[in-house]
């Protein structure tokens, strides 16, 4: 399972605390004390540190599947009977359960998280692009020159959508306004078209240009495009604009350093900065007023 991590959080710090909580786990599965009671509360003890190192690093729904489980809930509510002599090798098998399945689980979320980082060191310069994005920039989002945008010359571009982008394009192919429905259903075509191959995440948009380096100019970064897709169990927020910053914001994390998010509109702007993204605001050039006949 791929954790997702709270806002301003980094993935190195979770990652020393996932690797921390499995050690400890691992030790009391395979050193801790044998008597029934002890060892019960020992799990226990270890439960309420855990949930204190983590809480506030991954999701509540990340605790409740390493942590917090059903059979936590279990042995936590009944203790006393399964501290009585009659119940010994029930409660020895039970707390030995969720000690090795703790040890798995964590062991499991920290080679995914440390497998998710080294996709992210590979990707190259993470940005986002909100939904205006893909309707208002003048040129459609596969003709950008992304050397001008980003100012990105020797690495890699990725452009990330989040999936809650693809759903409001999907439905901007009814807006009333042509040019909306004509932009969203481009902007879907492309990414329909990237993605036609099969499960991969990640096509390429632009290959790396080299030709106006020959020549003494700078170089055309390769630009690729990821669809970041909702983890299972995700919820999302009530409005479009927060969930795509939270989206960014969780790419951030995974990703150990800084994700830019692109939009025309001054408030999605505002929520960025104000959660901790780099935001880049275009401006639209604006119509010049009909004369009056």
């Amino acid at each position: 399972m791929l954790i997702t991590p709270r806002p301003g959080t980094h993935r190195d710090n979770i990652l020393q605390a996932l690797r921390n909580t499995r050690d400890d786990v691992q030790n009391l599965y395979t050193s801790g004390p044998r008597e029934t009671l002890p060892r019960l509360l020992k799990y226990l003890e270890w439960a309420n540190d855990a949930v204190g190192r983590l809480a506030g690093q991954i999701a509540d729904r990340d605790l409740d599947k390493l942590i917090l489980t059903s059979r936590h809930a279990q042995i936590l509510a009944n203790v006393a009977i399964l501290a009585s002599p009659d119940a010994v090798r029930f409660a020895n098998g039970l707390v030995n359960l969720e000690l090795r399945q703790r040890t798995d689980d964590l062991n499991e979320a920290a080679q995914a998280l440390e497998a998710a980082a080294r996709r992210r060191q590979q990707a190259g310069r993470n940005i986002v692009f909100d939904t205006g994005m893909f309707l208002n920039h003048p040129d459609k989002f596969d003709q950008i020159d992304y050397r001008a945008l980003t100012n990105i010359f020797d690495e890699p571009v990725n452009l990330v959508v989040p999936m809650v982008v693809i759903d409001e394009l999907d439905n901007l192919k009814q807006h009333n306004k042509q040019q909306v429905r004509w932009r969203a259903g481009y902007s879907l075509a492309v990414l329909d078209r990237l993605f036609s191959s099969g499960r991969p995440s990640v096509a390429v948009l632009r290959d790396l240009d080299l030709s106006e380096a020959a020549a003494g100019g700078l170089p055309r970064s390769k630009v690729t495009v990821e669809l970041l897709f909702d983890q299972p169990g995700h919820i999302r927020l009530p409005i479009a604009d927060d969930e795509i910053v939270d989206q960014a914001l969780t790419l951030q994390a995974l990703a150990g350093e800084e994700v830019t998010l692109f939009t025309y509109d001054t408030g999605q702007s505002m929520r960025a900065r104000n959660a901790g993204l780099t935001a880049k605001k275009l401006r639209l050039e604006p119509e010049e007023p009909q004369a009056k006949g």
